[in-house]
């Protein structure tokens, strides 16, 4: 919950950063940043065999614009922000001096109410300024924003919140180097919490042209599908408490799946699957065009209600993708070829 709560817009994401940096502390061998702003935690980090475990620790975002006459502010998106589920929500504004409330204001519905085909541009934060200089001792054009929403457990079954995608996959990869540290491993686990990936994934560019890993695995979320509303015949079959997700598709390593599944048989844990034809949409797309080419994989976690504020997942969806990450790394030998025409 520290990570859910902790407000990482893409491109300012210092503070869960450090929070994540002082967490991984304790069990990695190693830790590192670099100049993008990712953190990576490290185990055996003189091992030949490298293989790095992305997790973006940044969310989407409102981002100001314009400030007018009556101390209202204007924004764009950073991110992939729907402009319908912005409407009404209470906002918190990462100002340029302090952090500042805010209302998403609504014509109301006697006066028109919004138009159907509404978008940003026609929202506004209010946050009760009533002039444009008194705004801006606050506020600058390019601050941020993000939801003022709190996490909240569903039937202690489910964690619903704003920004699970991806603070959980951030989650996941430091609890994954946490349990090898105890469990021990033959090869270098890279653990990185990175940035940037919801708007132009350049922290995992970053943390992959400077490791050259020998693989890497992107533990990010993806589309469920199971509840209303929802075309199945379109979009797949993707449930809570479904277990883990792998994707099929070209970017996607096929030795790589099939030690993930190998591993899964083993452990009698039950994955699912998406497709991504040419690409995934994730880290994994950065990391395997990097240096020489790396071979990637993409272990995703279910996800209702994508890019809005109560998204929402499973915690036991969340404790198999660790289990099922934690034993396939631990019975690495560091001698496995990769190449799909090795048999």
């Amino acid at each position: 919950m520290e990570l859910l709560n902790t407000p990482s817009p893409s491109s300012r994401e210092m503070a869960i950063q450090k929070k994540w940096m002082d967490y991984v502390r304790d069990f990695a061998d190693d830790i590192r940043t670099d100049n993008a702003g990712n953190v990576i935690g490290v185990l055996n980090p003189d091992a030949p065999f490298k293989v790095l475990l992305a997790g973006h620790c940044d969310e989407i975002a409102l981002v100001i614009n314009r400030i007018d006459d009556n101390g209202f502010l204007h924004f764009d998106k950073m991110g992939g922000i729907n402009p319908k589920a912005a409407v009404g929500m209470k906002v918190t504004i990462l100002g340029f001096s302090d952090q500042v409330t805010g209302v998403i204001g609504v014509n109301a519905q006697h006066h028109g109410g919004l138009k159907d085909d509404f978008g940003l541009e026609d929202l506004f934060i209010d946050c009760g300024y009533k002039t444009k200089e008194e705004a801006e001792k606050h506020v600058q054009i390019g601050d941020l924003a993000v939801y003022k929403t709190e996490p909240e457990l569903l039937m202690d079954r489910y964690v619903s919140g704003r920004g699970l995608d991806n603070r959980t996959g951030a989650f996941i990869v430091a609890e994954v180097l946490k349990q090898l540290s105890e469990k021990g491993c033959n090869v270098g686990v890279y653990a990185a919490s990175t940035v940037n990936e919801e708007t132009n994934m350049g922290g995992a560019y970053f943390a992959a042209a400077g490791l050259e890993p020998t693989m890497a695995i992107a533990c990010d979320v993806t589309f469920a599908t199971d509840y209303p509303a929802v075309n199945k015949d379109k979009y797949g079959d993707v449930r809570l408490d479904g277990g883990p997700v792998l994707a099929k598709g070209a970017p996607i390593n096929i030795k790589i799946n099939q030690l993930l599944e190998q591993t899964a048989r083993q452990l009698n844990m039950k994955v699912q699957y998406e497709l991504t034809p040419r690409m995934t949409g994730t880290d994994a797309d950065r990391m395997r065009l990097t240096g020489p080419g790396v071979p990637v994989s993409l272990v995703s976690l279910p996800l209702r209600y994508m890019h809005s504020p109560v998204e929402t997942s499973s915690l036991k969806d969340i404790d198999e993708e660790i289990e099922l990450l934690v034993t396939m790394l631990s019975g690495l030998t560091g001698e496995e070829s990769l190449n799909p025409l090795d048999s």
